[in-house]
């Protein structure tokens, strides 16, 4: 019973990414399945990302379907494998979280692992951000512990950076715990603008950024947030970065070409990733990228020129799929629950100490 499937829809709201894995001896990625997420459960998950009418209704019955998508995703999965639900020991579902505020005790990740359960006859382990809020963390980033699992430590230092709707870093340095933080806004602006204006939901290989110039004063007045002044443990979200924040700067500045607008935001989070990884760990020799930020062209050349001194590749050249990182996590991260095995690194996210995260739910 080494086989668990993880379950991950992130700030992008992109789709569902489904990872199967081995755990033993050591974690191996068997196969995955993605399902686009259908465009009204993607409106109606954005907007309860924000304080609405009947939203406690809202989010019950969005949960709802998002399981039974994630259900649908599991059961194709394992039909693919030619696997029951018997042999899969257990689901870790993230969830999709509508809020994220450590800061006053609490984020919300919705997907009724109960109803999961009962569609699929797995165990799920879920809710595996609550315990480390409880225990006075940021609840995130949850990555840098599998980061450093899935990933040996080399002869120098080395950083692993997830860029999905956000970006965040897993600093691995020898001798010294696994560090990480959130750095900021990672596609969740990019993709914003890009809707807002005309209508897509990502900026394909950056290449509308690419087209445009940065502008400096804008950049300057995005990186004034305080968000970027200090240093980790801390976490972000929706809550901080979206559309109406970038629209408050805009309005304060003289009306910019669009695709201008597109290239700061792309610099701001290069520029963002960067200054925190030298803040953090000046002598880095090795950032692997994963997630989507690791198909943008323009973004993956942005990080190369801004480290002139460290190799900057995707997950890839190490065997690893740079799509299903976060997925493969969460499986992990399963596995470690029922193993009481500890999960989150207080040197990330500021918890008083290391817990054993998420909660079960018997097939």
């Amino acid at each position: 019973m080494s086989l668990y499937i993880g379950v991950m829809s992130g700030t992008s709201l992109d789709g569902l990414d489904i990872a199967l894995i081995e755990q033993a001896p050591a974690i191996k990625l068997v196969a995955t399945h993605y399902i686009p997420m259908p465009e009204a459960m993607r409106s109606e998950l954005l907007g309860l990302c924000t304080s609405g009418p009947d939203e406690i209704a809202r989010s019950a019955i969005a949960q709802q379907h998002w399981v039974e998508l994630a259900a649908q995703g599991i059961h194709r999965l394992l039909e693919q494998q030619k696997l029951n639900p018997q042999d899969i020991r257990a689901i870790g579902s993230h969830g999709q979280t509508i809020r994220h505020e450590p800061a006053r005790g609490f984020t919300v990740q919705i997907g009724n692992p109960a109803l999961l359960t009962e569609l699929t006859g797995i165990m799920v382990v879920s809710d595996f951000r609550s315990r480390d809020v409880a225990a006075g963390g940021q609840g995130a980033p949850l990555v840098p512990a599998f980061h450093e699992a899935l990933f040996e430590r080399s002869a120098g230092n080395r950083a692993v950076l997830n860029v999905g709707g956000f970006s965040n870093l897993s600093l691995i340095e020898a001798g010294k715990p696994v560090a990480g933080f959130d750095c900021g806004p990672g596609n969740v602006l990019l993709d914003a603008w890009i809707h807002h204006q005309r209508g897509e939901h990502f900026d394909r290989d950056g290449q509308w950024a690419a087209s445009g110039l940065v502008d400096p004063h804008l950049l300057n007045a995005l990186l004034s947030d305080p968000f970027f002044q200090g240093t980790g443990p801390k976490s972000t979200g929706r809550e901080v970065f979206n559309l109406v924040w970038l629209q408050a700067h805009l309005a304060r500045l003289p009306l910019l070409p669009s695709e201008n607008v597109q290239a700061t935001l792309l610099e701001l989070t290069a520029r963002t990733i960067v200054e925190s990884l030298q803040t953090a760990q000046s002598d880095t020799q090795e950032l692997l990228v994963c997630g989507g930020g690791a198909h943008n062209g323009a973004l993956m050349a942005r990080l190369a020129g801004l480290l002139p001194g460290a190799k900057v590749s995707s997950t890839a050249a190490y065997g690893v799929d740079p799509d299903w990182v976060e997925a493969m996590a969460f499986a992990w991260l399963a596995h470690c629950c029922l193993e009481g095995i500890a999960a989150n690194r207080p040197s990330v996210t500021g918890a008083r100490g290391l817990r054993v995260l998420g909660a079960i739910y018997p097939a």
